[in-house]
């Protein structure tokens, strides 16, 4: 009886993984146009694709369970290989039932589906380095342009691709990144790749008048009031000229008389009445060429016109503050407040928790596409609420959403609209000048914005123009609509020889909700796994190491999971040669444990002690 049983749970088992089999044969048929479609390199690929997309339109758990009990495979891991797998078990349940195998030309093999994956990522992202096999990508900071000291530093830490992104800076400092990372090599002598952002639609809030030309300067002190660093003042006729390395952190004050700074020496006194009436005395404890650092033991705060004197000479010589930068002022939003959004981009007052603030909307297409009831997101998710009413001029909303006492909403902060269908191309006017910048110099183009798969056409066309469609293009996936969309978008983006995909953490968190990134992430990364098509992991990875020098805990079993991209993205910041040495070193750990979804079981000796014993 139980022998009987068992055979007619093959028999139940074969017929509903035959139908599986015959639903993904069938969805291939349906898509048979897009796949023919992709280019030649990546038409089983895009078939394997459309095999997953179906297989995972399909509650198979129940099934799962029941294949694990027989000891045969559950369909687990089968994102690279998925007909194969299928027929796999096909396979394994016809010999035990003495039913008849079934096979198909299209599927991709379990060997080949790596190789594949292996394959794409290279040409994208260049050659692996000798020690792991995730790339780093580093966005350089505008000072790059200047430094191929920095550059040099961050290639020796670990970077292999150099990011460069187009919403920041200008064609003549781009070159002159693009031409520091020509010209270095990584440790193992490979060359360093260059990708560069398009900047896609500003959807960011407008200016708020600013405040006055005022800097504080002040000492350190313990919880007992006690100095424990003097603050430090690099007075300079040349302000913008960077002070020595070694005084990067002296706050900058711009003076007047280039003569005035010439004279000063060690140990002069410096005095002045700050901006408001209290009399400071400061001391020069160095000279340089461009300028003197001045110690300021107590606090002073420090105003455009202000006047200095010296009187460590024989006469009295006084000069003044010269222009300072104005203070960046900010509304302060509460819960239960109302921003509204302003087609007109002149500078708002600052206003306080209580008010109604009004700010400018960079993006004039969001005051016809919003409606009442729907959701709006300030600086990355640190802001949110609900529309309440759109007029021609104005998007009228109230938070619900912001940390107990409030938080600063500034200028050109993002705004996300996760619920509004904004009729926007992903390509700007600017974004298609810059291309011809971009296909002259980069390796790959990260595309910004991107929602549909007419979006990634519209590239591919202006490409094929310029007569680059060789040059590797990044999908960013940063907001509901392209998550959504993510199939099309693949099987669009593999018309081209050379792709990838880059989750952009930060924006879709704030679209999708922070609880369903672990999620939304997930299901990204095996599409693109069932597609053949490298990822980059990117968006505040070590960012607290890179911005303060000191990691959290979260952080880095963030950058440990990471290892499961083929590229891992880090921001700039101060400490940024650090961070990517600590990534280096998480990836080259993490490698030997984890590969995509599939625990490596290596042999560990963490336990030998304890089992000696």
């Amino acid at each position: 009886m139980q022998r009987a049983a068992d055979h007619a749970e093959l028999i139940s088992l074969g017929a509903e993984v035959r139908d599986l089999h015959a639903a993904l044969v069938a969805a291939e048929a349906q898509w048979h146009t897009e796949i023919e479609a992709a280019h030649p390199a990546h038409r089983a690929s895009a078939a394997n694709l459309v095999h997953y997309v179906e297989l995972r339109s399909h509650d198979v758990r129940e099934l799962q369970g029941r294949l694990a009990v027989l000891g045969i495979s559950s369909l687990g891991r089968s994102e690279p290989h998925v007909l194969a797998t299928i027929e796999s078990v096909l396979s394994v349940l016809g010999r035990l039932s003495g039913e008849q195998q079934c096979t198909h030309h299209l599927a991709v093999s379990f060997s080949e589906g790596q190789d594949l994956l292996d394959r794409n990522t290279e040409r994208l992202l260049g050659a692996p380095p000798a020690s792991r096999s995730t790339r780093i990508m580093v966005t350089l900071p505008s000072e790059a342009a200047d430094r191929p000291d920095l550059v040099t530093r961050l290639a020796s830490n670990g970077m292999d691709i150099a990011r460069v992104n187009c919403a920041h800076d200008d064609e003549a400092a781009w070159a002159r990144m693009v031409r520091q990372v020509r010209a270095i090599t990584t440790p193992d002598g490979r060359a360093c790749r260059v990708a560069m952002d398009l900047a896609g639609p500003k959807l960011r809030t407008g200016p708020i008048e600013p405040g006055p030309r005022v800097v504080r300067i002040g000492p350190l002190r313990d919880r007992l009031g006690a100095v424990t660093e003097t603050g430090r003042a690099w007075l300079t006729a040349s302000p913008g000229v960077d002070p020595p390395a070694e005084l990067s952190s002296a706050i900058v004050v711009p003076i007047d008389d280039p003569d005035w700074i010439a004279r000063r020496r060690v140990d002069d006194r410096l005095e002045l009445e700050d901006s408001r009436g209290a009399k400071r005395s400061w001391k020069v404890i160095a000279v340089h060429a461009d300028g003197c650092l001045a110690a300021v033991r107590a606090t002073t705060y420090v105003q455009s016109g202000l006047k200095v004197t010296c009187r460590s000479t024989k006469v009295d010589e006084a000069t003044t503050v010269g222009e300072l930068p104005r203070v960046e002022l900010a509304h302060r939003v509460g819960r239960g407040d109302t921003v509204v959004l302003t087609r007109s981009l002149a500078p708002a007052p600052p206003t306080g928790l209580g008010e109604t603030h009004f700010i400018g909307c960079t993006l004039a297409e969001a005051f016809g596409a919003v409606l009442p009831g729907q959701r709006v997101w300030f600086d990355d998710g640190k802001i949110g609420g609900f529309v309440d009413r759109v007029d021609a001029d104005q998007i009228w909303a109230t938070v619900t959403d912001v940390r107990p006492g409030g938080a600063n909403l500034k200028a050109g902060k993002g705004i996300n609209l996760p619920d509004s269908d904004l009729p926007l191309s992903a390509l700007t006017a600017k974004d298609i000048d810059d291309l011809s910048f971009v296909t002259r110099h980069a390796d790959i183009v990260n595309f910004s914005f991107v929602r549909s798969a007419d979006d990634v056409r519209a590239l591919q066309q202006e490409l094929e123009q310029r007569g680059a469609p060789q040059l590797g293009i990044v999908l960013k996936i940063e907001n509901v609509t392209a998550f959504e969309n993510l199939p099309t978008l693949l099987l669009a983006a593999m018309r081209s020889e050379v792709a990838g995909v880059m989750i952009a953490r930060g924006d879709l968190a704030v679209e999708v909700g922070f609880e369903r990134l672990a999620e939304v992430q997930e299901e990204i990364m095996w599409a693109c796994e069932a597609a053949h098509v490298p990822v980059i992991w990117a968006t505040q990875v070590l960012d607290s190491l890179a911005r303060t020098g000191q990691p959290s805990r979260a952080e880095v079993t963030d950058a440990a999971m990471a290892v499961r991209a083929e590229c891992v993205m880090l921001n700039k910041g101060p400490h940024i040669t650090d961070a990517i040495g600590v990534l280096d070193s998480i990836l080259i750990r993490m490698q030997s444990h984890q590969h995509k979804k599939r625990s490596l079981l290596r042999r560990l000796r963490a336990w030998d002690r304890a089992m000696q014993d």
